[in-house]
């Protein structure tokens, strides 16, 4: 993974905003306590098992603040993690550490939250072709970090926006005055290499987006027997995506109802961070 997957320009931005945000005309903690020219080193550890995400966008962090620090990731994103394991180790000018700590925790810890659920879902279909995929349901700002950290937590990714995709819901539906007139208007005003997707909520809407030759049908909130039958409806004619209402315990019921894609906007609108630390001089923790 790392920086092969990111677009490093959109990621400055988004630090840059962050350190602007957190420390703005300086770091008055910092400046008042710690000489100008002093060097610290320490350690970023996770204090629970997980799956790490964003250890390239920390180090950018600290870079961002001097390129005099030294960032030695000991894993990779993508690596699931233990209590106590040491992720990097950090020295350098001791005000620059201090002054990115919570930028580079807080980024590093939101992403690993998102990898690390992304993975528990992507572990209980794993034996059946459907994939986990994310949906725009992401922190303002933050959507190109948020993706790649679905992406090393094993899933993949939706539409990024509004501009690389066409996603067909019910207030489309309304205004376009139905299903066969949204997709034809599509086929008529998009570029041709575009899929269009059609949500869908009930099986008379599996048939008109089916009858209207939409590529890929969203069943939005449909329970496993709806899905079922939306299943053998389609025969394989368009691509099946089940969006609403999926969770741990209910992802693997609708992989093995035959769907292709399964859209969890949880993965990013709702995640709990995973806890890591970052400790100067001897680490804390002990496992």
């Amino acid at each position: 993974m790392g920086y092969v997957d990111l677009n490093m320009n959109l990621v400055d931005e988004i630090i840059e905003g962050a350190l602007r945000e957190d420390i703005g005309t300086g770091d008055l903690t910092s400046l008042s306590t710690i000489p100008a020219g002093a060097t610290a080193e320490g350690f970023i550890y996770a204090k629970e098992t997980g799956i790490v995400a964003g250890l390239p966008i920390s180090e950018r962090v600290f870079k961002i603040l001097s390129e005099e620090i030294v960032f030695n990731a000991r894993v990779t994103d993508g690596d699931r993690v233990s209590h106590g394991d040491i992720l990097a180790d950090v020295r350098g000018p001791a005000r620059a550490l201090l002054s990115g700590e919570r930028v580079a925790l807080n980024l590093l810890q939101r992403l690993s939250g998102i990898a690390t659920r992304t993975a528990g879902l992507a572990g209980k279909v794993k034996d059946f072709p459907a994939v986990i995929v994310d949906t725009r349901k992401t922190t303002p700002g933050l959507r190109v970090l948020e993706k790649y950290a679905v992406r090393a937590g094993g899933g993949k990714n939706h539409r990024f926006g509004l501009y690389d995709g066409i996603l067909i819901k019910d207030n489309h539906i309304k205004v376009a005055g139905g299903i066969k007139n949204a997709v034809d208007m599509a086929r008529q005003n998009a570029p041709h290499s575009l899929k269009i997707e059609v949500e869908v909520e009930d099986l008379a809407g599996v048939r008109e987006a089916l009858a209207a030759g939409a590529d890929i049908i969203m069943l939005d909130n449909m329970d496993y027997a709806a899905v079922e039958e939306a299943v053998r409806i389609i025969k394989g004619r368009a691509q099946v995506e089940v969006s609403g209402g999926v969770n741990e315990d209910t992802v693997a019921g609708y992989a093995a109802k035959g769907v292709d894609i399964i859209s969890v906007g949880a993965l990013t609108h709702s995640v709990k961070a995973l806890d890591i630390s970052l400790d100067l001089g001897e680490i804390k923790i002990k496992k």
